[in-house]
């Protein structure tokens, strides 16, 4: 059973499932229209305790909010890890973070990235750890709110709303009970979940072994459901304390993209067009599913460097978790990359070179699903775009949800989209060309330059995964993905957030016979060739001069 297709489809069909509950209940959440007695009695406390802030109405004020807020918490989290050894819950005696390290951790965790160069069991206290989950709580809160703002004034409401009033719903509405019913299974699953220092254990030879322990259920709850993906230890979801069984398996996977899926109904409820989130999902689904497809018979196959060994005639399960299965490595890293959760569970470094663009391919799209929130927000770029393109097909002013598309909402798509590729190949070319990334890689040639792209195409994407084998803990390392995460996390957060203001701002456009449909499947085709077209010719070089040319590669 492990090693066919029944994971993927148990866990998809399992996703899909409870997505459109989810979906309406974080609806009831959100959307004044659709609250509960005791959902508005809530909203009413939110008020009374944070405040009423009736300047929070414009984009503009909605997003100095949550630039304020963010940077807060980047400041905080900066302070304790550099000065953990000062703080209390550190049993293990832990020392503060190196600047630089503190500098990358605290901004990766802000970004709702988790880039990891550092061992969580090793390097950080109890009260570090904790402060990171903190993190992951209100850095998918963020996403999650930004999303409500768009929606809510493309419903036509003149008010983006207030910003910590959404990102306290997220909070402790949606993220928390979730994570509390998640941590539960984890732990009775064989999770530790203890503020207990580490434990000395005696093995089956007589050795004595140290293992770390700590709040480990709760931090791989919201690891999973927030996308985030920091790992509480340093192998991520493939230790045996932070991953012990098949269904911890099952169940992590699930929570990677449930909440991502649930975002894109969360849309269309808010909007009160749902057939067009059906065809936003599709696209995505479609997106998804063939990258775990092809990522499933590729690793069933051999490089060239392996002809004439006996391995070419078995699946490839070196860097994989023999107790999930040959599939369950390349399922869950089409996942995790596919929602920029980042979280592994097989070495991404040992997929065999052809299902690494599968992952890679993910993050460079960075639309299947995408992060809590963000995902949605980078699909409406290229919805934007999508519908502008229609419209000039057909010779009319492009409109999208009865506003018209004009130059300003079309500059700040392409910009945002053209700045993703910049960050990574900026980067890439960057420290390819110098020591910095030359002296750090740990095989030459396509294989190191892979591992160079990968670095900063998961900055990139927000995603936080590894293409391990990289020397990645260096100062240059840790500010230039630092930047990276930094700007790749808000221009795609703050341009949205500037269209969807621009869009409210103009008279809505009764729909016509010659309006282009956003629920049709012909808007699907067009939406899933935009993305393919401008991925393709964007990094499709990359893909060629490193995976490829290692899977081309003689022994």
């Amino acid at each position: 059973m492990m090693n066919t297709w029944f994971l993927p489809i148990l866990i998809i069909s399992a996703a899909i499932a409870i997505a459109w509950p989810l979906s309406r209940y974080m609806q009831i959440v959100f959307d004044d229209r659709s609250q509960s007695p005791i959902m508005r009695r809530w909203h009413q406390w939110l008020g009374w305790g944070l405040g009423e802030n009736d300047a929070t109405t414009t984009w503009a004020s909605y997003c100095r909010s949550m630039l304020a807020f963010n940077f807060g918490m980047f400041a905080i989290v900066f302070g304790v890890l550099a000065f953990q050894d000062y703080l209390p819950l550190n049993p293990d005696k832990k020392v503060g973070l190196e600047p630089t390290l503190a500098f990358n951790t605290a901004i990766s965790f802000v970004t709702n990235t988790n880039l990891q160069h550092y061992s969580g069991e090793a390097a950080l206290s109890y009260f570090s750890q904790l402060s990171l989950m903190w993190l992951q709580f209100v850095s998918a809160a963020t996403g999650l709110a930004v999303l409500v703002a768009v929606a809510r004034v493309m419903a036509g409401a003149k008010s983006m709303g207030d910003f910590y009033r959404d990102v306290a719903s997220a909070s402790f509405l949606v993220l928390l009970p979730l994570s509390i019913m998640v941590a539960i299974c984890l732990s009775i699953g064989g999770v530790p979940m203890t503020l207990s220092g580490a434990v000395e254990a005696t093995t089956l030879e007589g050795a004595t072994q140290t293992l770390a322990r700590g709040p480990v259920a709760a931090f791989v709850a919201i690891k999973q459901l927030g996308t985030n993906g920091g790992g509480f230890y340093g192998p991520n979801s493939t230790h045996p304390l932070e991953n012990p069984t098949y269904w911890t398996n099952i169940i992590s996977n699930f929570c990677i993209i449930v909440i991502p899926m649930a975002c894109v109904w969360l849309f269309g409820r808010m909007t009160g067009r749902i057939h067009h989130a059906h065809a936003v999902f599709g696209v995505m689904l479609v997106l998804f599913v063939g990258f775990i497809g092809y990522a499933g018979i590729c690793e069933q196959q051999s490089t060239r460097a392996l002809d004439g060994l006996p391995i070419t005639s078995a699946s490839s399960l070196e860097g994989k978790e023999l107790r999930f299965g040959a599939i369950a490595g390349p399922l869950w890293a089409v996942s995790t990359t596919s929602t920029s959760n980042g979280s592994v569970n097989a070495m991404h470094d040992s997929l065999n070179p052809l299902t690494s663009i599968a992952p890679l391919t993910g993050m460079w799209l960075n639309v299947e699903f995408g992060g809590v929130g963000v995902g949605m927000l980078n699909m409406f770029m290229f919805i934007v775009v999508s519908v502008f393109l229609a419209g000039m097909m057909v010779g009319r002013t492009p409109e999208y949800l009865a506003r018209k598309i004009e130059a300003f909402e079309i500059k700040l798509a392409l910009l945002t989209i053209l700045s993703h590729p910049l960050f990574i190949l900026g980067g890439t070319a960057l420290f390819a060309a110098t020591a910095w990334g030359k002296d750090t890689i740990s095989n030459p040639g396509s294989h190191g330059l892979t591992q160079i792209v990968y670095e900063f195409t998961s900055a990139a994407a927000n995603n936080g995964s590894g293409f391990e084998g990289l020397g990645d803990n260096t100062p240059a390392w840790n500010i230039a993905t630092g930047l990276v995460m930094l700007f790749a996390r808000f221009i795609p957060i703050i341009a949205p957030l500037a269209i969807a203001g621009s869009l409210s701002s103009k008279r809505a456009t009764p729909e016509g016979a010659g309006t282009f449909r956003t629920d049709s499947w012909m808007f699907g085709v067009i939406l899933l060739g935009t993305v393919l077209i401008v991925g393709a010719l964007l990094f499709l070089p990359l893909a060629v001069l490193g995976p490829i040319a290692e899977q081309l590669r003689p022994s």
